[in-house]
C-alpha cells in the first residue's frame, strides 16, 4: 500500500517509486536527482493510479522531449475502429502520449479500451467531453457538472488533463481590449469563453480550482493547464491576450504544487521563429520552470496540407530552447480530422523535431542513434541503416524502388558514391569507371 497521493507528494517526502526508478533508467539519469526535479515540480511524471498498462515516461528538465498524439471521433467522423488503428500506429512509433479529444456522443468505452492497451500516457480535455457526457446543451451546464467530468475521466484512468483554468475574466479583459486577427482558436477555450459570456459568471475550472486539485491529486492526474487564448495566427503572438493568460497559469501553477499535483503548462500556437525562444524563456520564468507542452508552434500560416512541416520546424526550435513536450501536427491541421497516413507522416515529423532538438540540448545519449546511421553509412550497411532509421519500412521501400547495380552504392551516385569512393582509396584500391563492369 502506497503511503502517498501522488508522485510530487513522494518526491517531497524522499520516496523514490517505481515510476521515478523507470524513468531515471530511460533517461540515464540519477534517480536521487530525478526525484528532487519532481519534487521540484521541474519534472512531471503523468501516472495515474488507474492506468495499469502504462509504462512511466519523465517530461520536463534534463529529460529528452516527449512528443503526444491527438486522435479522437467527431461529430463527422465517428469511426472508432480507425481511432484504435490510429492508436496501434502512434504506440508503433513510440509516442509518448496519446490525446483522446473525442467531442462526440459516449467516448468513455473507447477511451476505457485505449487506457486498458496503451503503455503510453492517456490525455484529455474534460471540456470537449462535457456536452456529450452529460447531455446538455453548454448554457445549461453547471459549474458542478463540469467538475463530474473531470472525476469521471480520472477515474477511468487519465494520466494527465487538459484543464483551461487560466482563461479568468482578467485574461479575457485583456483579451477584448487586445484586438486579434483570429481571436480565439482553442476549441475548450472557446466554449468556456462562451459559457462565461452568456452566463455571465467565473470560469468554473478557475473559480473551483482548489475542488479541481482535490480531484486530481486522488488519482494523481497531472494538470496540463490550457492555454485558451494562444496565437491563431502569427499576427496574434505574444499579445495581450496571451501574456496575461500565462501570468494566470504561473499562479495556477504554484497552487497546484502546493497541494502536491504534477503541473505541465501548455503554450503557442501560431508564432513566428523570431520570436520562439523569447517565448520560451518568458513561460519558464512566469512558471517556474515547470514542463511546457507547445502546439508546434507553426511558423506560417500559408501552408495548409503541409503543417506538419511548419509544426516542426517551430517544434525543435521551441524543444532547443526549452519546451518539453511536443504535440504534434498533421498535413490535416485546419483541414479535416487525420487519417492514418496523416497520423504517420504527423508523428514522424514531430519525433525528428524532438530528436533534433535534443541533440542540440545535449541530453544525455542522444547523438546515440545518429552515430550508429554513420557507421552504418561508413560501410554502405543498408540493412542496418534500415534498422537504425526511424521509419525502416519507407527508407527500405525507397531504396528497393531504384535498386543500384552495386548494393554498396544506391541508384543516385552509383559508382560514383563518395562513400565507396574514399573507402577504396583508404584500402588501397584504384578507383576507376571505364573498365569497371
Amino acid at each position: 500500500m502506497r503511503n502517498y497521493k501522488t508522485q510530487m507528494e513522494a518526491a517531497k517526502k524522499g520516496i523514490i517509486t517505481p515510476e521515478m526508478e523507470l524513468v531515471a533508467k530511460k533517461e540515464y539519469m540519477d534517480v536521487e536527482k530525478l526525484r528532487d526535479y519532481v519534487a521540484k515540480g521541474v519534472v512531471a511524471i503523468p501516472c495515474n493510479v488507474n492506468h495499469k498498462s502504462i509504462s512511466a515516461e519523465g517530461i520536463g528538465m534534463g529529460l529528452r522531449t516527449k512528443i503526444n498524439v491527438n486522435l479522437g471521433i467527431s461529430g463527422d467522423c465517428k469511426n472508432y475502429d480507425v481511432e484504435m488503428q490510429k492508436v496501434d500506429m502512434a504506440i508503433k512509433f513510440g509516442a509518448e502520449a496519446i490525446m483522446d479529444l473525442s467531442n462526440y456522443g459516449k467516448t468513455n468505452t473507447f477511451r476505457r479500451e485505449l487506457i486498458a492497451k496503451s503503455p503510453a500516457m492517456i490525455g484529455t480535455v474534460p471540456m470537449y467531453d462535457a456536452i456529450g457526457y452529460l447531455e446538455k446543451d453548454l448554457l445549461e451546464i453547471t459549474a458542478e457538472d463540469f467538475l463530474r467530468v473531470v472525476r469521471a475521466h480520472a477515474e477511468e484512468g487519465v494520466d494527465f488533463m487538459t484543464i483551461h483554468a487560466g482563461i479568468n475574466r482578467r485574461a479575457v479583459e485583456a483579451f477584448m481590449r487586445d484586438k486579434r486577427k483570429m481571436n480565439i482558436v482553442s476549441r475548450g477555450g472557446s466554449l468556456l469563453f462562451a459559457w462565461m459570456m452568456m452566463t455571465g459568471n467565473e470560469n468554473p475550472f478557475y473559480e473551483h480550482y482548489d475542488e479541481v486539485l482535490e480531484i486530481l491529486r486522488e488519482y494523481d492526474v497531472t494538470i496540463s493547464l490550457g492555454d485558451a487564448l494562444r496565437p491563431g495566427c502569427i499576427d496574434d503572438s505574444t499579445d495581450g491576450g496571451q501574456i496575461s493568460e500565462l501570468i494566470e497559469l504561473g499562479a495556477l501553477t504554484e497552487r497546484a504544487w502546493a497541494k502536491d499535483v504534477q503541473v505541465m503548462v501548455e503554450g503557442p500556437g501560431h508564432m513566428a521563429m523570431n520570436e520562439i525562444a523569447a517565448n520560451m524563456q518568458l513561460q519558464k520564468r512566469i512558471c517556474h520552470n515547470a514542463p511546457f507542452y507547445v502546439l508546434g508552434p507553426l511558423v506560417t500560416d500559408i501552408a495548409p496540407g503541409y503543417d506538419h512541416i511548419t509544426g516542426a520546424i517551430g517544434g525543435a526550435i521551441a524543444a532547443a530552447n526549452g519546451a518539453d513536450f511536443l504535440c504534434y501536427v498533421t498535413p490535416a491541421e485546419h483541414l479535416r480530422l487525420p487519417d492514418l497516413d496523416d497520423v504517420k507522416e504527423g508523428i514522424i515529423a514531430s519525433r525528428i523535431a524532438a530528436h533534433a532538438a535534443d541533440i542540440a540540448k545535449g541530453v544525455p545519449h542522444s547523438r546515440d542513434r545518429d552515430n550508429a546511421m554513420a557507421d552504418a553509412r561508413h560501410v554502405v550497411d543498408w540493412d542496418e541503416m534500415f534498422k537504425v532509421a526511424l521509419d525502416p519500412e519507407k527508407a527500405k521501400r525507397y531504396f528497393e524502388s531504384a535498386p543500384p547495380a552495386d548494393r554498396h552504392t544506391c541508384s543516385m551516385c552509383g559508382k560514383m558514391c563518395a562513400v565507396r569512393t574514399t573507402n577504396m582509396i583508404l584500402e588501397g584500391k584504384k578507383v576507376e569507371f571505364c573498365t569497371e563492369k
